[in-house]
């Protein structure tokens, strides 16, 4: 069966996380069911490069779906759209050979945290930025983020639902940015655990408060528990940004940069 791909951007703070659940109020559950009367099937399955938890957005999530249906791209995009709702909005659709898989095809994911260091929160940006009241120092944190790169046992960074067999990720990039009062944290990596980009984001900020030195991150790797760390920070401000595939694929190929500067308005040095 023709197998399909399509680049999906969500409002996170509308849904329950990503995998579907009793209730229906998820991402992918309301993307599902826009699928089934798009195409007039009583049930469509989705697959996502990466799930995402409640209150995380996404700028181009990746699913793949089958289906025998035969529509242009542009049908897909314009016809799912007309069905979704205001906080889900399909970017693009290609279609892909039976051997590509959102999840296990992907190389590597990226994320972005979006943090506003202020003595008073924004009303106007609840959900879509982190909020921090305690001044931020740049340099330890950079310095602390330079620190976890590599190939690490990152259970000091795993939640205590996390389900993965092996804690052992590597990350790739933790780049982290100021903007005036704006932080801006990349991550990218082979594969996240459960909760691992906001535990990490708990670490950094802890350093960047002063509440630890840029060292720690060192301690936590090698003490590999959870109950050391920095507590979990909230989703507030955590985009899934993109994932990257073999070229071979050809899929639409969206630069990180550009993604954060279209969809969040932030400039972001190229790589």
């Amino acid at each position: 069966m023709p197998r399909v791909a399509l680049g999906i951007a969500y409002d996170g703070s509308h849904w329950l996380g990503w995998q579907t659940q009793p209730g229906g109020r998820t991402v992918q559950d309301t993307l599902e069911a826009a699928l089934a009367q798009f195409l007039a099937q009583p049930r469509v399955n989705t697959i996502c490069a990466g799930r995402t938890d409640t209150g995380v957005h996404a700028l181009e999530q990746v699913v793949h779906l089958d289906s025998c249906a035969r529509r242009r791209p542009e049908s897909w995009v314009r016809g799912l759209n007309a069905l979704l709702p205001s906080g889900i909005a399909v970017q693009w659709a290609q279609p892909v050979p039976d051997d590509f898989h959102a999840r296990f095809s992907a190389r590597a994911r990226s994320y972005v945290y979006v943090v506003r260091n202020s003595r008073v929160r924004s009303p106007l940006q609840h959900g879509r930025v982190g909020w921090v009241y305690h001044p931020l120092e740049l340099d330890p944190m950079k310095d602390a983020a330079r620190r976890l790169l590599g190939e690490h046992d990152f259970s000091s960074f795993r939640s205590s639902q996390c389900q993965a067999a092996s804690p052992v990720r590597t990350l790739h990039a933790l780049d982290v940015e100021q903007y005036g009062d704006y932080f801006l944290f990349t991550f990218r990596a082979n594969a996240f655990l459960h909760h691992m980009v906001r535990n990490l984001m708990g670490a950094l900020l802890y350093v960047g408060q002063g509440r630890q030195p840029a060292c720690w991150t060192d301690e936590l790797l090698s003490q590999r528990d959870r109950r050391r760390a920095a507590p979990t920070f909230a989703p507030d401000g955590l985009y899934f940004v993109r994932a990257d595939y073999p070229s071979a694929f050809l899929l639409p190929e969206s630069r990180l940069e550009d993604l954060v500067q279209s969809h969040l308005g932030l400039q972001v040095p190229a790589r």
